[in-house]
């Protein structure tokens, strides 16, 4: 099997990259930087030959196109970070054009292909679902919101659809917050609770949709291989946790107190009233047609992916 993957330096990319080169495929990953990394990344992953990379543009057409041409799949996972920055309009416009702009041009490389992919596989998130969803649980059919990032989310599947016309099956993972060693939520906050100034943030009843990254790894792993998965499917644990017991049950799996909440006009001067919504509010998530369609969670409730990201064992490459 050979699966070009975009993002695939990045936290869940690498993981997913990993697993499937482990698991016997060839992995393409697209990427801005220069061909000098290739030898240094194939040997941090052991993957020898089944790992290359190709140089992309993901603003524009170009040769980087015909890579898709004879792939089994397309995993998409590329687009800068909604918390890394304050939202001015220029870094708003810059998070629209990462996801979308890409998207389409990934889709366009694919209806150009004369060996088209099987599947399409396009992340989205469960921000979809809007900033204003209380503790109501959100499934794959609740309605889309009303604010940045919910209309950001729905644009970004629907530049997807090109792909579906042309006849290849597409899957929207809608992420979660994604637990793992190295990276996402979990890497930001566990140095400050070792650190002992780890604590809630906000009033704290804000809902967390966590998923752990093996788990992320397993879906997208699934929604590759199995013909019967399409659509969009909420990535998230099947037991989503308020920021309270969030923040307690990361202090207990690391032996520390979660006494230092952060208040919610410390986060909105850091990162601006509106991306700091998107931290003081959250969604009831519930993966309902992952469960629906047979998919097991190796890490289900909090304590048990804490648990594991705390240990020892984890410190090495995600495998699955």
């Amino acid at each position: 099997m050979r699966v070009v993957v975009s993002g695939g330096t990045g936290f869940v990319g690498r993981a997913l990259c990993h697993a499937l080169v482990g698991s016997g495929a060839r992995v393409v990953i697209l990427t801005r930087g220069p061909t000098r990394d290739l030898a240094h990344a194939c040997s941090e992953c052991g993957a020898g030959g089944k790992l290359e990379f190709a140089t992309w543009t993901p603003e524009r057409a170009g040769p980087w196109m015909d890579v898709v041409d004879g792939a089994d799949a397309v995993v998409h996972l590329a687009g800068a970070s909604v918390a890394d920055e304050r939202w001015t309009p220029a870094r708003k416009e810059l998070l629209r054009s990462s996801r979308i702009t890409s998207t389409a041009l990934l889709c366009e490389a694919i209806g150009r292909a004369k060996n088209k992919p099987s599947v399409f596989v396009s992340a989205s998130a469960v921000g979809r679902y809007g900033m204003k969803t209380g503790d109501a649980v959100v499934t794959e059919d609740a309605p889309v919101g009303d604010d940045f990032l919910a209309r950001l989310t729905e644009d970004w599947e629907d530049a997807a659809k090109p792909a579906a016309d042309a006849g290849v099956r597409v899957v929207h993972p809608r992420l979660g917050l994604v637990l793992g060693r190295g990276g996402g939520v979990y890497g930001k906050l566990a140095p400050l609770f070792r650190s002992f100034v780890g604590g809630p943030v906000g009033s704290g009843t804000q809902y967390v949709p966590w998923v752990h990254v093996r788990d992320v790894v397993r879906a997208l792993q699934a929604m590759i291989e199995r013909s019967d998965l399409s659509g969009a499917y909420n990535v998230t644990a099947p037991e989503p946790v308020t920021m309270n017991a969030f923040a307690l049950a990361l202090g207990a799996s690391l032996g520390r107190p979660a006494a230092m909440r952060v208040p919610a006009f410390a986060v909105k001067l850091a990162m601006g009233a509106e991306a700091a919504e998107a931290v003081l509010t959250g969604q009831r998530a519930a993966p309902k047609r992952l469960v629906d369609a047979g998919f097991a969670f190796v890490f289900p409730d909090l304590r048990s992916a804490l648990a594991d990201l705390a240990s020892v064992e984890s410190a090495v490459p995600v495998t699955v």
